[in-house]
């Protein structure tokens, strides 16, 4: 286990990272020690240090739900970050300037109407708890070098979030099957991917069910109002500036995300 002073230390290199554009040695190289209680320590005081500097946390997002990725990474569950005011990108303009090794991945968004506290938390608690659901792109972003990361790395970096991109279409969750939903992915105008909600965990409100009872642990809600990011229904693109992606999801419409 990591000492405090160490979890301030990294969570501050980690947030001037952030601030300055560009990225540090891998924790897990320079920490080998590292435990995963130690990524999410570090995760929660980077996070601390974005709110003093003004950020307002106003959801969650679920990370590594692939089981390609998860292998790669030598685990065997997700992992989760905060979404704070400053990462929406409300114009679907993504600023490739304020990022530094940035990927987009289509997923579906979740907005609750009502409190969630794990453990105990059911899908059909979070269908429940779910005002709407959303297109989004989520754009991830590494502030450790190269990308080369392992579990630890990617917790502490706040589940290597950058910012996201949320279709202005919101659709009630009642009526749906969000495990069948299907997206399609087209960069610069040419085919990329395509995924169905059933690769995320077998359905979307199991990722965030998961989501809800592991967050519990750490005594952290969901509250009303938060914004709730499922996890991925497709591989990880590169993106930079002059891309154009675009999103559609049957039943939940278009999205576009602008980077320059």
């Amino acid at each position: 286990m990591l000492s405090a002073q160490r979890i301030s230390e990294i969570a501050q290199a980690l947030h001037q990272a952030m601030r300055e554009r560009r990225a540090i040695a891998p924790i897990s190289e320079t920490d080998p020690g590292i435990e995963v209680d130690d990524a999410y320590r570090i995760s929660r005081a980077f996070m601390s240090l974005r709110e003093a500097a003004g950020e307002r946390v106003i959801g969650k997002k679920i990370g590594v739900t692939s089981p390609a990725v998860q292998e790669m990474l030598g685990i065997d569950q997700p992992d989760f970050g905060f979404l704070t005011d400053a990462m929406w990108c409300r114009d679907g303009i993504v600023d490739t300037a304020s990022l530094i090794a940035p990927r987009a991945e289509a997923e579906i968004g979740f907005r609750l109407n009502g409190d969630l506290r794990g453990p105990g938390v059911t899908p059909a608690d979070v269908l429940a708890a779910t005002e709407s659901v959303m297109a989004c792109f989520e754009v991830v972003d590494s502030r450790i070098k190269d990308w080369r990361i392992r579990i630890c790395d990617t917790i502490a970096d706040n589940a290597s979030c950058g910012v996201f991109v949320l279709s202005d279409n919101e659709v009630p969750a009642s009526g749906l099957n969000l495990k069948e939903i299907q997206a399609t992915v087209t960069k610069n105008g040419e085919y990329l991917s395509e995924g169905t909600g059933a690769s995320v965990q077998g359905a979307p409100e199991n990722a965030v069910a998961w989501l809800a009872n592991t967050l519990g642990e750490y005594g952290i809600p969901f509250r009303a109002g938060e914004i709730i990011l499922s996890g991925s229904l497709v591989p990880l693109a590169d993106a930079a500036a002059g891309d154009v992606f675009r999103l559609s999801m049957l039943g939940l419409g278009e999205l576009e995300a602008r980077f320059e």
